[in-house]
Order: structure tokens, then sequence, then C-alpha cells
């Protein structure tokens, strides 16, 4: 594997990664008073357009990382919304 890939899928997955303390605590605490709906929504349109971005330029590392954060931030999304 090329390391420029490796750098990109370990990269991609620590940022991925990153989510999983909030989305985790949110889900056990229904707790989201501290989580600001216009960050969520931002970070999901930024992180739809690296989606968008990986598909055109057939980027797997830019895609898997992002389409991973994308379904880890709607999901937090929508509990920013369920518990508001």
């Amino acid at each position: 594997m090329d390391y420029i890939i490796l750098v990109g899928l370990i990269a991609g997955a620590l940022t991925t990664v990153s989510l999983l303390p909030q989305l985790l605590k949110t889900m056990k605490l229904k707790e989201t008073k501290d989580i600001s709906l216009g960050w969520c929504a931002i970070l999901f349109s930024g992180v739809f357009l690296w989606v968008v971005y990986g598909f055109l330029i057939s980027d797997l590392a830019v895609l898997l990382a992002n389409g991973i954060s994308l379904v880890l931030i709607f999901i937090l999304l929508l509990l920013k919304l369920k518990f508001g």
C-alpha cells in the first residue's frame, strides 16, 4: 500500500473516531444542551461535500472516512433534534 494512501486512511480513521465519544455520551445521557445545532448542521454540510468530493475524484480514503463521519454526525444531529 502506498504510504500516501496509508496516511490518508489513518487521518480519516482518527477524525472519524473522534466523533464517537460525543455520540456515545449523548446516547448514554440523552442530553444535548451543550451541542450546538448550528455546529452540527455546518459540520454535516461540510462532511457531505467531502463525500461528494471524494466520489468525484475517486479517492477511497476521503470517501470512506467522510462517509462514516457523515453517518455519525447525522445520528448526532437526530439526537440533538430529539433531546434538544
